[in-house]
C-alpha cells in the first residue's frame, strides 16, 4: 500500500521537491498527495505545480493570533487529501501540541543542525560561534517540544575555516537533500512492513 505524503513549505522549497523527484521512483512506497505553504509568495509552490503535485495556500496572517484556527484549517486540508504522513520541509510555524498529538509519530521535519544540538534558529552561526569542527542537519520526529524527537537520520558536515553561516549553511543544504529523501524511505518501507 502506498502512503500517502503531504509537504508543508513556508519558502523555496528545495527539501521538498527532493521529496517529490524521490518519490517517483517505481519502487518507492511513497507518493505525494499535496504541498501546502502558509505564505502565499512561496517559490516553492510553483516549483510543486511544475512536478505534477497539487498545492494549496493557508495564509497564516489571515488568522491572526489564533492558532487553533489555522491548526484546524491546516487539518482539514491534509484530511481532505487523506494524508498519512507529514513532511515539514522549510516550514517556519510552529505547530501546537494538540496538532502534533493529532499525528503523533507522522509528522518529520528537517532540521539544520546535529540534534541535540541547536535547537530554533541561527544554527549556523551558534555552531561556528562554538568552534565545533562539524555542523550538519537531522531529521526527527516532530513532538510537542521544538526540536526535540526522536532522531531518524542526521548527516554531517565539516565547518571549515573562514566559514560564514550563508557558506555553511549552503553545505548542510546539500547534505539535506541527501538525508531527507532518504531518511523518508526508510521510514515509509519500515512503516509498512509494521502493517
Amino acid at each position: 500500500m502506498t502512503t500517502r505524503v503531504a509537504i508543508l513549505i513556508s519558502g523555496g522549497g528545495s527539501n521538498m521537491v527532493r521529496l517529490i523527484e524521490s518519490m517517483a521512483a517505481d519502487d518507492h512506497p511513497g507518493r505525494p498527495v499535496i504541498v501546502i505553504s502558509n505564505r502565499p509568495d512561496a517559490a516553492g509552490l510553483g516549483k510543486a505545480r511544475a512536478l505534477g503535485v497539487e498545492t494549496a495556500v493557508l495564509d497564516h496572517r489571515t488568522f491572526g493570533k489564533d492558532r487553533a484556527g489555522f491548526e484546524t484549517a491546516l487539518a482539514e486540508i491534509l484530511a481532505a487529501h487523506a494524508a498519512d504522513i507529514i513532511c515539514l520541509a522549510g516550514f517556519m510555524r510552529v505547530l501546537g501540541p494538540e496538532f502534533v498529538m493529532k499525528y503523533q509519530g507522522r509528522i518529520l521535519n528537517i532540521h539544520p543542525s546535529l540534534l541535540p544540538k541547536y535547537k530554533g534558529l541561527d544554527t549556523h552561526a551558534r555552531a561556528i560561534q562554538a568552534g565545533d569542527a562539524h555542523a550538519g542537519c537531522s531529521v526527527h520526529i516532530v513532538t510537542p517540544a521544538l526540536d526535540d524527537g526522536p532522531v531518524l537520520g542526521q548527516a554531517s558536515v565539516p565547518i571549515l575555516p573562514g566559514d560564514t553561516p550563508d557558506v555553511l549553511a549552503s553545505r548542510v543544504l546539500a547534505a539535506e537533500h541527501q538525508l531527507y529523501p532518504q531518511v523518508l524511505r526508510d521510514y515509509l518501507t519500515a512503516r509498512a512492513n509494521e502493517q
